[in-house]
Formats: structure tokens, C-alpha cells, sequence
């Protein structure tokens, strides 16, 4: 079976693309000023044109990782954005906290799924 990616650089693809499963590389938001719930809107609304790119949506999610700046802060905020934007079968998921590659990135989360069959 062949590799398809998506958005390659030198360092990662967005996407990438083998044997019916779809691979997200960690998504931001698009803009770093916002709070935490600013900023997990703006990084679901990524994964979702990432998914539909992909040929796929949130509802064949298979797994996510959350990492959080700061989870005792912003968890329950967090949450709440996620809550509204997951209206199917929620995927297996980890969250924790991470140290993000800026100072100003709240929330970076990778996910997989699987594509139509």
C-alpha cells in the first residue's frame, strides 16, 4: 500500500495518509492571543478541514492527544469547547501537560481516524 501526505515540509506532514487510517500532525490555533477556549475552537476547527481534506470527519475519530500548557488551569475550559464540538462517538483520548514549542500556545492536539470504507 502506498503513503499519501499531505503538506509536506521538511519536518512533518499535516497529513498523512496509509491503509485506511488518516494521521494529523499536532494542530494549533491560528492565532496565539486568544484564552483557552479561543484557541481549542480555532485547533478543532483545523482538525476538521484537516479531516475533510483527508476525505474523512470527526466521526470516524479513532484517537486524540490533548496537550495542555497548563491543565490545572485550563482542563475544565477545555472540556467544555470539546464537549460542544464532539456531538458523535467520542474517540479514545489522553490529555496531558506539556511544555509547547511558544510560550503563547495554550493547546496542541494530534488525532487519528479511520477514512470511509
Amino acid at each position: 500500500m502506498s503513503i499519501t501526505r499531505f503538506h509536506p515540509a521538511k519536518r512533518f506532514s499535516e497529513i498523512v495518509i496509509y491503509s485506511g487510517t488518516v494521521y494529523l500532525a499536532g494542530q494549533l490555533a491560528d492565532d496565539f492571543s486568544g484564552d483557552i477556549s479561543e484557541q481549542t475552537r480555532q485547533t478543532l476547527a483545523n482538525i476538521d478541514r484537516f479531516l475533510a481534506e483527508a476525505g474523512t470527519d470527526k466521526s470516524r475519530l479513532l484517537s486524540a492527544t490533548i496537550y495542555l500548557k497548563d491543565i490545572q488551569q485550563d482542563y475544565a475550559a477545555m472540556n467544555a469547547v470539546w464537549d460542544e464540538w464532539m456531538t458523535v462517538a467520542a474517540p479514545a483520548r489522553t490529555t496531558v501537560e506539556a511544555r509547547l514549542y511558544h510560550n503563547d500556545v495554550l493547546i496542541e492536539i494530534t488525532v487519528t481516524a479511520a477514512l470511509p470504507e
